[in-house]
């Protein structure tokens, strides 16, 4: 099974778990399904955008631990001025 499969089959079981506590076919309290269960979907977005941006900070805070490849993008850049430099590009 492929990653994309894998993620397809997680998407489809959370979307059906979830249609299934929002048509009320899984009895719950009154009060946790008409207050709760509706905004389910928002604090997932918004956690997920959390994670993500926890991610992004903590691949920045820890980029210069990888020294190999810091060495690597300063040459990459480097090439690139150059290359533009050749192309009558003003680089500076």
């Amino acid at each position: 099974m492929t990653r994309a499969q894998q993620t397809l089959s997680v998407v489809l079981l959370v979307s059906s778990l979830y249609l299934s506590l929002y048509l009320g076919l899984i009895p719950l309290n009154e009060t946790v399904q008409r207050e709760i269960i509706p905004v389910l979907p928002f604090y997932a977005l918004i956690s997920f955008g959390c994670y993500l941006l926890g991610r992004l900070g903590t691949a920045i805070f820890s980029f210069n631990d990888v020294p190999e490849a810091h060495e690597a993008l300063q040459a990459e850049i480097e090439q690139a001025k150059a290359e533009l430099r050749k192309a009558n590009v003003d680089v500076d």
